[in-house]
């Protein structure tokens, strides 16, 4: 049966270490202002990994794990930033060669996702192009499909929007870039199994307001926003040894789904496969043998699409409940979108099932 405990995570965010204003305390409380389970810090090139903890108030309590986002600083114009995580050590050193620096990281027992791999330029506020280039590359564990950063500064291209999404954060996701979801299904329809996250890439970026500092999208409206949701096999028992390793593990097996929970909570989502008396979650494979039934239930009425290597094979209104039985070898995942805001908003990406000939 697939796990079926879930857990809420933020990834992807930086501290004073970095260029983030905040400290990792901060990121603490705010994570447990907004009732995260889990965060992952990422500062760049450098590793704290003496801030790994869980943090309690209230009675309440949240697991904060270090790991790092690497990239070469020295590389013009600047591309190919990697998230890594469980390492257990600086991995710095290798970035000047993203082949390098994955196998290093892989070896170290680590997770290789490439982080942002669409990114494009903001030349208003002179922001450049930092996407992933370099696609020869083997052997990472995924891919960041949705950017929270990344996507506001797609938005800034005049005056007007950057007041308008600087002061009305809930107007910002829309969805994940369409070349990234684009750049995933061509990876699974190769066969590669490839695993999607969702990033705050939060850096609580504070700005002069006259004589005022304001902080532009606090951490805590990260973390009530894109997030990564993690299917356990058993909850989180507050040893962090014990729980930093059910983390990453699931993962590693991709049984993980980013939800946009700002709109409406995405907790309770699931998507599974039966076939000849198996069932299997996200990130699993199952045999096809003759026809495999794919159910989703989504935790509210919404739009649902069923995705095969980019291609929609069905496609659900109003509905919180979906099943089709398939018949062909693939990698199927879910997508789900609602309206909020005036626009509709994806909601639920899942990662794949990989339905396989018997």
């Amino acid at each position: 049966m697939p796990d079926s405990h879930e857990i809420v995570i933020a990834l992807h965010m930086h501290t004073r270490f970095s260029d983030g204003t905040g400290t990792h305390k901060d990121i603490a409380q705010a994570a447990l202002r907004a009732g995260l389970d889990a965060v992952i810090v990422t500062d760049h090139n450098v590793w704290v990994p003496e801030a790994e903890g869980y943090y309690q108030n209230h009675g309440k309590r949240v697991l904060l794990l270090v790991g790092e986002e690497v990239h070469d600083r020295t590389r013009v114009p600047q591309k190919n930033h990697l998230l890594v995580f469980g390492a257990h050590r600086e991995m710095a050193p290798l970035a000047a060669d993203p082949q390098a620096l994955i196998r290093g990281v892989i070896q170290a027992g680590g997770l290789a996702f490439i982080a942002h791999p669409v990114d494009p330029a903001a030349p208003f506020v002179h922001e450049p192009d930092i996407s992933w280039v370099d696609w020869d590359v083997e052997g990472y564990t995924g891919l960041e499909i949705w950017n929270a950063l990344s996507e506001f500064k797609s938005h800034l291209q005049t005056p007007w929007q950057v007041l308008f999404y600087s002061l009305l954060f809930h107007q910002v996701a829309v969805g994940p870039f369409p070349e990234a979801l684009r750049r995933w299904d061509s990876l699974l329809a190769e066969g590669k199994t490839v695993v999607a996250v969702g990033g705050a890439d939060a850096h609580a970026l504070k700005r002069k307001a006259g004589p005022f500092t304001v902080t532009l999208f606090p951490y805590e409206k990260h973390f009530r926003a894109i997030t990564t949701h993690l299917l356990l096999p058993e909850p989180l028992t507050g040893d962090l040894a014990h729980d930093r390793s059910a983390i990453y593990s699931a993962l590693r097996q991709g049984r993980a789904f980013v939800g946009y929970d700002l709109p409406a909570s995405t907790r309770g989502f699931r998507f599974t496969a039966t076939g000849r008396g198996q069932e299997v979650g996200m990130g699993e494979s199952i045999a096809l043998d003759g026809g495999v039934t794919l159910k989703i239930r989504l935790p509210r009425k919404a739009e649902c699409r069923l995705i095969r290597h980019g291609e929609v094979v069905q496609r659900w209104k109003g509905r919180d409940i979906c099943t089709l039985t398939v018949k062909q070898p693939g990698a199927y995942r879910v997508e789900a979108y609602l309206h909020a805001w005036g626009r509709r908003r994806g909601w639920i990406f899942s990662n794949p099932i990989y339905v396989q000939d018997a």
